[in-house]
């Protein structure tokens, strides 16, 4: 018999994400099909177009764009729909995907600031305001790829009036059908996919795998080993643990005066690009399993983490030699 703690665990670490994930799918499978079949993609459009223009993204790609900034499920599913259908190029289906790494910020910004501020006080506007940098150098790198690999999208290619249903127009049964028809089929893919990758990651995370893998990590960082011995407490607290108890060592030695607020914005930095790969596989691996095929979803995630990485690098070295050194 499972003892009241397992069944706490079991439902709150396995069962109730496995769910909450597999509901957001869904809705952003209803959404995406909605867009879709309404002809709203050109008022969606319109949001973002004159950013997104800069990059060749086709009409679709733009819509996901603007939905990224309510649910990035929901413009991932979007743009899984048009990529299983043939709408878009792989090329641009990860130019995208990137690309959405800015909507993605906003969407978490108030979560992060107000984290942040209770621990980091005015410390939290420059950490907060370094990130929003490592997202704007993202979306710029992605936008001169997008103009050097992808063609400028034609105007024929925007749906045009001709295509948007007059009103009374749809047919509410046939677009319900549709809708159901999809999300069965995603449900299968979910099942044998996202289920299994989900049950596994949460085993290797309960029995401390992923703790020894991160522990690991901070240990054999030998490039670091300049750093003041405290700034290194709190990248292993960042790493190792959450985010949050990174923040509350940090603000302890801010109050304490034993670190300056530049050492503890560093120190966050560089916490914050470590925990990047393996919380990017604890957390976004599943669920993205589970709306693209398996080495899509893989080579999505790879290339994403990397420019990620890279741009949060460029970011943090810039501020050691331009502010703290």
């Amino acid at each position: 018999m499972l003892d009241q703690s397992t069944i706490h665990t079991l439902w709150f670490e396995l069962c109730w994400p496995l769910i909450r994930i597999t509901g957001y799918v869904v809705m952003g499978l209803i959404v995406a099909n909605l867009i879709e079949s309404l002809s709203w993609t050109k008022k969606i459009t319109q949001i973002s177009k004159p950013l997104t223009r800069l990059a060749h993204l086709s009409p679709t790609a733009t819509a996901g764009f603007s939905l990224a900034f309510v649910s990035g499920v929901a413009a991932n599913s979007l743009l899984a729909e048009a990529f299983s259908e043939g709408k878009i190029a792989k090329i641009e289906l990860m130019l995208a995907n990137l690309f959405y790494s800015l909507p993605r910020f906003f969407l978490h910004l108030p979560t992060v600031f107000f984290l942040t501020l209770p621990f980091l006080q005015s410390a939290a506007l420059s950490y907060v305001g370094l990130t929003l940098l490592a997202a704007l150098l993202q979306t710029f790198i992605v936008t001169l790829l997008g103009r050097c690999l992808l063609p400028k999208p034609a105007e024929s290619m925007a749906p045009d009036q001709e295509s948007v249903p007059k009103s009374g127009s749809t047919d509410w049964g046939k677009l319900t059908k549709k809708i159901v028809k999809r999300i069965r089929r995603r449900l299968k893919k979910l099942l044998l996919f996202m289920v299994p990758i989900y049950i596994i990651f949460f085993l290797l995370g309960h029995y401390g795998v992923f703790g020894i893998i991160e522990t690991f990590i901070v240990e054999k960082v030998w490039f670091l080993s300049w750093l003041d011995p405290q700034m290194l407490s709190i990248i292993i607290l960042h790493v190792t643990t959450e985010f949050s108890a990174g923040l509350a060592a940090a603000s302890v030695m801010l109050a304490d005066s034993s670190l300056g607020a530049n050492q503890v914005i560093l120190a966050l930095m560089i916490g914050n690009l470590l925990a990047t790969p393996i919380r990017a596989l604890r957390h976004q691996f599943p669920y993205y399993s589970g709306i693209y095929p398996f080495r899509t979803a893989i080579w999505l995630i790879v290339a994403s983490q990397s420019l990620r990485a890279t741009c949060i690098s460029v970011v943090t070295v810039c501020f050691y030699f331009l502010v703290v050194v």
